[in-house]
């Protein structure tokens, strides 16, 4: 019984980091990965590096955006950090 009392602590600082660290990280990433699979034609985007551009044609794993003076630049579906707004 003083084994399993002297694991009680462990085991609640492994839930406190659980529902606290790990599982909000499974949410971003989860929700990161369905904007980046939803991606379409049209989508004003602003990738991971910053660059802000409006995606013109969308493949299996690569994007094409086109940015302000009208240049056609070809991304990775996961260099995409956001999407700013749906048209």
């Amino acid at each position: 019984m003083d084994s399993l009392a002297g694991l009680l602590p462990i085991i609640a600082m492994f839930a406190v980091m659980w529902f606290f660290i790990i599982r909000p990280a499974q949410k971003r990433q989860k929700s990161t990965a369905q904007m980046q699979n939803n991606l379409k034609r049209g989508d004003q985007i602003i990738t991971v590096g910053g660059l802000h551009g409006k995606i013109d044609a969308v493949d299996d794993t690569t994007i094409f955006v086109v940015v302000a003076d009208g240049t056609r630049l070809q991304f990775e579906r996961v260099a995409v950090g956001r999407v700013v707004s749906d048209q």
